[in-house]
């Protein structure tokens, strides 16, 4: 994995980010302020992306959509980058943001890894596998300057593992929980994950915010 750099975007600001009522998890689209970002960050981002990688949501790919068609990159739908779905939208219909919160903070705050909140909902060891998952399975082929446009708390458990922390338990959970809000991973934030030579994990920097 030496002298690589894969580019991790979160997805520009989502009709959901910007606290409005509760859709299907991946059927999220961007707010128009999310659609006037995402066309300004494909103007930043490398020219000549090896591969762009998206998850199944539609905010990553509306989000990568504007990069895709100034570079002629197709992007590849990956769903181990799928963002940790904590309750099933049918328990929080009709809920805009400030109400969502009320529902999920105890979630949080008291976490059980197995417990599943509702049918479409994942459980914390089934969203912490994926992640683990594209680890051992993925992250090795991914060439140098590959573009992946996901999710802030994906990313945060990715570098929770690369600091070689483990969230098994229901202390873990709350431990990674604390360290995933204070990670600066605002929407269109961008960290460049860096492999290095005899590293046995990403270091991240943050390139843009």
């Amino acid at each position: 994995m030496s002298g690589r750099t894969i580019l991790y975007v979160r997805h520009a600001e989502s009709v959901a980010n910007a606290g409005g009522i509760t859709l299907p998890n991946n059927e999220i689209p961007l707010s128009e302020a999310g659609k006037q970002a995402a066309l300004e960050l494909a103007e930043w981002l490398p020219a000549e992306p090896a591969l762009v990688l998206v998850s199944k949501a539609l905010r990553t790919q509306q989000t990568a959509e504007p990069y895709c068609r100034r570079t002629g990159a197709v992007p590849v739908v990956e769903p181990l980058l799928d963002e940790f779905s904590i309750i099933c939208p049918s328990l929080i219909e009709g809920m805009d943001g400030p109400q969502r919160r009320v529902v999920v903070r105890p979630l949080w705050e008291e976490p059980a890894p197995h417990r599943r909140s509702g049918p479409q909902a994942d459980t914390f060891m089934e969203f912490q596998g994926r992640v683990r998952r594209f680890v051992d399975e993925r992250l090795d082929e991914l060439p140098d300057g590959t573009v992946v446009f996901g999710h802030g708390i994906w990313l945060g458990l990715l570098l929770w593992h690369a600091l070689g922390h483990q969230a098994d338990d229901s202390a873990g959970v709350k431990v990674f929980r604390r360290f995933q809000q204070g990670l600066p991973v605002p929407n269109c934030a961008v960290y460049g994950l860096r492999f290095l030579a005899l590293s046995l994990g990403p270091s991240a920097d943050t390139v843009r915010q």
